[in-house]
């Protein structure tokens, strides 16, 4: 872990996960000239992002929960052995998405994380492992707080990046959808895709 009297934690979401190109203004140019199957195509490029940002929120989430119970218990708030408790807990913190919802209200699917999405957990645990709870008692209080400060910021910075490539998915189903109901694609185009792409009335 990091020196916490200088902590700072800097993951580069944009080079794990191409968010520099998915973001930029270029990905949606000519977008009224693609193929239904090419902006279907980036739609589930981003819904694969999105969700990799999802889960990456929830792990910070959990580890922020560890610091605040940690601070808590050394304001007197928590009994002896409750951050352990919150250690115990963090699967389901994680699995029910710690202390904020999915946002717009989208099914979460089951994903399988790529290797960029691997490789950033993998950083995230180098640069900050607190699952740990004797890592944070060896701490001063303000080095505790350093700790809980740059989780909270990149929790900021997972959710900037996620909002905006929901908005990206959100202009890329509306010109699918728009396609249908103008008539410039066959909805029969829909039983013929991938098994994934869901039924024919979610124009997905």
């Amino acid at each position: 872990m990091q020196d916490p009297s200088h902590f700072e934690l800097d993951l580069d979401l944009d080079r794990h996960l191409d968010l520099e190109r998915l973001l930029a203004d270029a990905y949606l140019k000519g977008l009224e000239e693609m193929s239904v199957a090419e902006v279907r195509e980036r739609r589930d490029e981003c819904d694969g992002v999105e969700d990799s940002l999802s889960v990456l929120r929830r792990l910070v989430q959990g580890k922020l929960d560890i610091v605040l119970a940690d601070l808590e218990r050394r304001a007197g708030g928590f009994a002896g052995g409750a951050l352990a408790q919150v250690v115990e807990q963090l699967p389901t913190i994680l699995s029910e998405g710690g202390r904020s919802s999915n946002g717009r209200g989208r099914l979460r699917r089951n994903i399988a994380p790529d290797v960029n999405f691997r490789q950033l957990t993998a950083e995230l645990d180098r640069i900050m492992d607190v699952d740990a709870s004797a890592g944070l008692l060896g701490l001063g209080e303000q080095e505790v707080r350093n700790i809980a400060e740059a989780l909270h910021d990149l929790e900021q910075k997972v959710s900037i990046r996620r909002t905006a490539v929901q908005d990206r998915i959100d202009n890329l189903q509306a010109e699918i959808v728009n396609r249908y109901k103008s008539g410039a694609a066959n909805p029969a185009d829909l039983l013929a895709g991938p098994e994934d792409d869901g039924p024919a009335p979610a124009l997905r």
